[in-house]
């Protein structure tokens, strides 16, 4: 897997998370403007290749702005983790990939759901 962008990358994307109705989604909302985010996503990147049973998405809030609803993301960068219909975590995370690593490992299918005011993600990019 890779890091997925969803305007250049939104086929690929697509087929993902359709290929597996259970599949964990990654998204990291961030900005182009934001320095931290810029050193944030090689490190993304390399945690996608490593983590391929994932789907990691790179949403830049500005590009995409229709895949937030009514949120308004103001920290960066903020973290979405998705496990098939539940949202399982969402926000702000500093920007230290083992903070990230670490999260992923304590999550599973029976993690709880958390509330969110953000719209199904992956309902949302497969429209």
């Amino acid at each position: 897997m890779t890091l997925l962008v969803p305007g250049s990358d939104l086929t690929a994307l697509r087929a993902q998370l359709a290929a597996s109705p259970d599949a964990w989604l990654v998204a990291c909302f961030c900005a182009a403007w934001c320095d931290t985010c810029e050193e944030y996503k090689p490190k993304l990147r390399a945690l996608s290749s490593a983590l391929p049973r994932h789907v990691f998405a790179w949403i830049d809030i500005e590009d995409h702005a229709e895949l937030l609803g009514e949120v308004d993301v103001e920290n960066f960068p903020t973290l979405l983790i998705q496990i098939g219909g539940r949202v399982v975590f969402y926000g702000p995370m500093l920007p230290h990939i083992g903070h990230l690593e670490r999260l992923l490992e304590s999550l599973d299918e029976r993690s709880a759901a958390v509330t969110s005011a953000l719209p199904d993600l992956p309902r949302l990019l497969a429209a």
